[in-house]
């Protein structure tokens, strides 16, 4: 049963809508010279330049994009060997077991995960005196469990996807297993360790339930502070963060979406001349 074209370009124009224009209005009213967030007052930037000017916003900014450096690199690199290890070896003691260790953050809510790694480092710092106190230590060990998931489930999947007769073609040339791993099989999979890398970055650099939890004294991030501060109102400087935030993501995920393209375009070539060669 064919559906109306006009029903189905309604239907995604009112979803885009819903999902587009309250961001749109954020961005508009950031430029608003009034104090008065929903009041229009004429246009200025004259907020984006206070935000240069204010040491708390740029601190909070630091200490997250450090946090989620740190532990969108972290979570890579684990995530990584956890997806190619669920990936290529089917069949291992505690594989079940390892499985769900490993899934367990994706399906279990935020909240029981902060208090989880709230309640764990507090008995530490009973056991063995660390942390001393909480702070970035703290916030991105528990970015880097949470995060990490994401990145195995992609890594996973494209080694599923991936054609193994072309490890195996390397290793019946003569590579080692390490050669392998480092010649075929992450160029293969680079595409899902930036796509990986990206969507760990981009959860630990918004998070705020976990944060809230594993953060002491000292230790705010863009997060907690931006809540911090929507709890007095919204304010045109919080819009005009928030669109910063927005404008930096955007390019980010245009620049990710070309290197990507053109790394599986360069993958299709290589893989059709070697087919070729074959022939």
């Amino acid at each position: 049963m064919k559906r109306s074209p006009v029903f189905l370009i309604t239907v995604l124009c009112f979803g885009f809508a819903f999902l587009y224009i309250p961001i749109l209005s954020m961005i508009v009213y950031s430029f608003n010279a009034s104090r008065l967030a929903t009041v229009w007052g004429g246009f200025s930037t004259k907020w984006y330049v206070s935000l240069l000017s204010n040491k708390q916003v740029m601190d909070a900014l630091i200490l997250s994009l450090k946090i989620a450096l740190v532990s969108a690199t972290f979570a890579t690199i684990l995530g990584t060997m956890a997806g190619i290890a669920l990936a290529r070896f089917r069949k291992f003691k505690g594989r079940v077991m390892f499985s769900g260790l490993v899934t367990a953050p994706l399906i279990m809510p935020e909240v029981i995960t902060g208090i989880s790694s709230l309640i764990f480092f507090i008995l530490m710092a009973e056991w063995i005196g660390w942390p001393g106190q909480r702070g970035f230590t703290t916030i991105t060990l528990a970015h880097i469990t949470f995060s990490m998931v994401f990145v195995t489930t992609i890594v996973q999947a494209r080694m599923v996807q991936a054609d193994r007769a072309i490890e195996e073609a390397a290793m019946d040339l003569g590579s080692r297993p390490w050669q392998v791993l480092f010649d075929v099989t992450l160029p293969v999979i680079s595409p899902a360790i930036l796509s990986g890398w990206l969507l760990a970055f981009t959860i630990s650099l918004d998070d705020v339930v976990i944060t809230t939890f594993t953060t002491g004294p000292g230790a705010t991030t863009l997060p907690l502070l931006i809540w911090s501060k929507v709890k007095l109102g919204v304010t045109p400087d919080i819009n005009a963060l928030a669109t910063l935030m927005v404008v930096t993501v955007g390019l980010g995920v245009i620049l990710a979406g070309i290197i990507l393209n053109r790394a599986e375009a360069r993958r299709l070539a290589d893989e059709r001349m070697a087919y070729r060669s074959n022939d």
